[in-house]
């Protein structure tokens, strides 16, 4: 297994080293670790005892934040290093992260993953929900450090559990110290594969949201641009979320209505495409107080990290991602601000839409007609605006203190 896993690495890196020359995300990705390993030894002495915590992007961060801030409180003499493996995370947290140090996570490789545990030398290590790197886990294994899954979601059709991946399966079992998911199902399929060292955790991101309301939530100028009106806000949306938008808009000329839209990709070019789609005058953010705003309907956010304060401003959100394959993003967010939330389509995979469509907090739309009628039932609605956003609420009150389990936990273990 890990001899497979290895080769197919190397064939990745020969791979990315051609497609680097046609791809600028593929140069960035290569680029971006480059001077990792001089940054760690830059950095980090051997006088400071360490705790590293490894997140995929941004997602992931945010929902063990909560925890992270708990371990920072517990292990008040150690330094956290916190390694992000997308650009996403990492540009958005890089000055302002929980760690002491913030970096990209090297490739996997047996070298890169020993090189940075002996520069490194944490004394426990945190990985959140699906992180899962073999040649750092059997490094870390070697040299006993006790290595933590916080937030961890399993399913069947998950290539540990099909015949080809008994080997991962095994390393899965053989490397964390314990494992804290996310709800019983995980828990239940982790036991019937004779992994035991699992605790019933739940899901840190209710905690996350829920200190949302303790944030200072002001964006200016906001409110100017709102101007009494139903705000709309549209969170991370893709092609397939801007497509169903523009048609509405194209159809519907409200006066006492206004979108704010956050695209999931801010790059500029794709921006200004979106913006000739549209029926109406429409203005980024970074335009806001040089504009007028009582003349526009439509503000696009053109810049990243601020969407949890956007929502707070919503009447109505809809959140992107489910009416493409690409994910669903955090409806959590908004609903932690009695927000009535709209979806796509795809949502399978998130077992907290599923409880939310089922108590009638969330609607999922599947096509434009949907989309158009939910939205027209809305806007009409105040009342059934206002109670949507309740269910949402309490759903989310209902299930915060996944915190409380791990630290309760680690406490025993000091």
């Amino acid at each position: 297994m890990n001899i497979i896993y290895n080769i197919a690495l190397i064939k990745i890196r020969v791979l990315f080293f051609i497609l680097k020359f046609f791809s600028s995300k593929i140069k960035s990705f290569i680029n971006e670790r480059k001077n990792v390993f001089e940054i760690l030894e830059n950095n980090i002495s051997n006088a400071n005892k360490h705790i590293w915590i490894h997140v995929a992007s941004l997602g992931e961060y945010e929902q063990g934040l909560p925890v992270f801030k708990e371990i920072k409180a517990l292990y008040k003499n150690h330094k956290i290093v916190i390694s992000f493996f997308s650009s996403s995370g990492y540009e958005v947290k890089k000055n302002d992260s929980i760690g002491d140090l913030t970096i990209y996570l090297p490739i996997d490789t047996n070298s890169n993953s020993k090189k940075f545990i002996s520069i490194v030398k944490p004394e426990i290590v945190f990985f959140v929900k699906y992180e899962f790197w073999p040649n750092y886990l059997k490094n870390l294994k070697k040299n006993n450090i006790p290595a933590y899954l916080i937030a961890g979601a399993f399913r069947k059709n998950q290539w540990f559990f099909k015949w080809y991946g008994k080997g991962f399966l095994s390393l899965l079992k053989s490397t964390f110290t314990h494992f804290f998911v996310q709800n019983n199902s995980s828990l239940e399929l982790l036991n019937e594969n004779n992994i035991y060292n699992v605790s019933l955790m739940g899901d840190s991101r209710f905690d996350r949201v829920n200190s949302l309301l303790n944030q200072n939530n002001t964006i200016e100028n906001i409110k100017s641009f709102i101007n009494n009106k139903i705000c709309i806000v549209a969170g991370s949306t893709w092609t397939q979320d801007e497509s169903l938008i523009i048609d509405y808009l194209k159809s519907s000329n409200k006066e006492n209505l206004c979108w704010i839209i956050a695209p999931h990709q801010t790059d500029l070019s794709k921006i200004n495409a979106f913006q000739k789609k549209l029926n109406s005058r429409s203005i980024l953010l970074s335009n806001l107080d040089k504009i007028n705003s009582k003349d526009f309907k439509i503000l696009i956010i053109d810049c990243v990290g601020i969407l949890t304060k956007i929502y707070s401003y919503a009447n109505i959100s809809y959140v992107g991602g489910a009416m493409g394959n690409s994910g669903l993003h955090n409806i959590l967010e908004p609903a932690i601000f009695k927000c009535p939330i709209v979806i796509g389509k795809n949502y399978e995979k998130f077992p907290e839409a599923k409880e939310m469509i089922k108590q009638k907090g969330l609607i999922s739309v599947k096509n434009y007609d949907e989309f158009e009628k939910t939205f027209n039932s809305l806007i009409k609605n105040k009342d059934l605006r206002l109670k949507m956003g309740e269910i949402n609420y309490n759903f989310i009150k209902e299930n915060i203190g996944a915190t409380k389990n791990v630290v309760s936990f680690l406490k025993q273990k000091i």
